[in-house]
C-alpha cells in the first residue's frame, strides 16, 4: 500500500516571528561609601552628649547661682523718682514760659520769667541809698572837724570869762563894782564851760557816727545801703525761675503768660528721671533673710520682656500703716491681725533701655540666699 504523506499546516502562533528577548536592565555600578566619612560623622547620641549635657549643666548651675538657696518676690512695687515743686521766690506777672509739659530740661535751664521792671527799680533805689549814705558819711566827717574847732573856741571863751570874772572879783573886794556885774561875770564863766562840754559831746557823737563797723570795717549806714542793693539784685535774679536739677517737666500747663505768680506758690514740677528707683512693699514675713545689698531682679508691666538688675538699697524704718494719715488703732476691741508690708528701696544696677515713668507697676524678686549680694 502506498503510504500517504500527511503535512500539517503551522499554527498561527507558530507562524508569528519570535519575540525579541527583553533587554536586561543595566546593573548600576556599586557606589562605594567612603569609610573615612562614615567614621568621622558622629551619631545623634554623640552630639546630644557633647552639646546637650554641658548646656544642661550650665543651665542648672545658673539656676542654682541665681536662686542660691531662696528668693522672695512681690508685685506690690512701683517706680519712684525724686520730684520737686518749683515755686517763684518773688511775686509778679509771668512774661515768658520757656518749657512745655513733658520736656526734658537740664540743671539751670530757664522755666519761666516774671516781670523784672519793679525789681530793677528797687536796685536803682538801693544804689541811690548807697550814694546818700556815703554823702552822710562825708557830712559826719565835716561835723567832726567842726566840733574840734568848736571845742577850741569854747575853751578860749572859758579863759576869757575866767579872766573877766577874776577882775570883777578883785573889784568887788575893793567895792568898785556892783553885785550884778560880779554875778554876770561868774555866770559867763559857767556858760563858757558848758559850751565846752557841749562841743566835746558833739565831737564824740560825730566820731561815733563816723566810726566803721568792727566786723566789716565799713560805716554801718553805707553797709546797710549796700546790703539793701544786694537784696534787690537777688530779687531781680529770682524773676528768672530755673530748673534745680536735670529732669522732666510736669504740670507746666499751670504757667500762662500774664498770670500773676504768688510768692511761694508751687508753679511747676520737675521729675528726676535720671535716678529712678523701685519701692517694693514686701510682706513682713518675707524680711527674715533680707539684707542690704542683696541682688534683685525687676520687671515692668509696661515693658514686657524688660528685666533690670538691682540691689536692696534700704529697708524701711516702719510699715506703711505707721506713716499713714490715719494709722491703725490696734488697741481697740475690733482688732484683726493683718500682715503688714514694709517698703524696700531697690536701686538700679544698670541703665534701663526704656524710659522710666514715675508710678509704673513692677515685679521685684530679691535673692535672699547665700551669695546673693550684688556683685558676687
Amino acid at each position: 500500500m502506498a503510504q500517504l504523506s500527511t503535512t500539517t499546516e503551522p499554527k498561527a502562533e507558530e507562524a508569528k516571528p519570535p519575540k525579541a528577548a527583553p533587554k536586561a536592565d543595566p546593573v548600576p555600578a556599586p557606589q562605594a561609601a567612603p569609610a573615612a566619612d562614615a567614621a568621622a560623622k558622629p551619631s545623634w547620641r554623640t552630639r546630644l552628649l557633647m552639646f546637650g549635657l554641658p548646656a544642661l549643666m550650665a543651665a542648672g548651675g545658673a539656676v542654682w547661682w541665681l536662686t542660691s538657696g531662696g528668693s522672695v518676690s512681690t508685685d506690690n512695687a512701683y517706680v519712684q523718682m525724686d520730684k520737686v515743686s518749683v515755686a517763684a521766690e518773688v511775686g509778679g506777672r509771668i512774661t515768658e514760659v520757656a518749657v512745655r509739659d513733658g520736656q526734658d530740661v537740664v540743671a539751670g535751664q530757664l522755666l519761666f520769667r516774671i516781670d523784672g521792671e519793679p525789681y530793677r527799680l528797687n536796685v536803682a533805689q538801693a544804689t541811690a541809698a548807697i550814694d546818700a549814705a556815703e554823702v552822710e558819711v562825708g557830712n559826719l566827717s565835716a561835723s567832726a572837724n567842726t566840733s574840734t574847732v568848736d571845742i577850741a573856741a569854747a575853751r578860749e571863751d572859758v579863759k576869757f570869762a575866767e579872766v573877766t570874772f577874776g577882775r570883777q572879783a578883785a573889784l568887788m573886794e575893793k567895792g568898785f563894782t556892783t553885785k550884778a556885774a560880779y554875778d554876770a561875770a561868774r555866770h559867763a564863766v559857767s556858760q563858757a564851760r558848758e559850751r565846752v562840754r557841749q562841743a566835746e559831746a558833739a565831737a564824740v557823737e560825730a566820731r561815733t557816727k563816723l566810726a566803721a563797723g568792727p566786723a566789716s570795717g565799713i560805716n554801718p549806714q553805707v553797709e546797710a545801703a549796700r546790703v539793701q542793693r544786694a537784696q534787690a539784685q537777688v530779687n531781680l535774679g529770682r524773676t528768672e525761675v530755673r530748673a534745680p536739677y536735670a529732669g522732666r517737666v510736669a504740670q507746666a500747663d499751670r504757667l500762662q503768660i500774664g498770670q500773676m505768680m504768688v510768692q511761694g506758690l508751687p508753679a511747676v514740677t520737675i521729675v528726676d528721671t535720671v535716678h529712678p528707683w523701685v519701692e517694693a512693699n514686701f510682706k513682713e514675713t518675707d524680711l527674715a533673710n533680707m539684707r542690704l545689698g542683696q541682688r534683685a531682679e525687676i520687671s515692668f508691666d509696661a515693658y514686657p520682656g524688660l528685666n533690670i538688675r538691682g540691689h536692696v538699697l534700704s529697708i524701711g524704718a516702719g510699715t506703711g500703716s505707721e506713716f499713714s494719715v490715719l494709722p491703725a488703732q490696734n488697741a481697740t476691741g475690733n482688732w484683726v491681725k493683718v500682715t503688714q508690708r514694709v517698703p524696700v528701696k531697690i536701686a538700679f544696677d544698670e541703665k534701663p533701655s526704656r524710659d522710666m515713668i514715675a508710678g509704673l507697676s513692677a515685679d521685684v524678686r530679691v535673692f535672699t540666699g547665700s551669695g546673693a549680694v550684688a556683685g558676687k
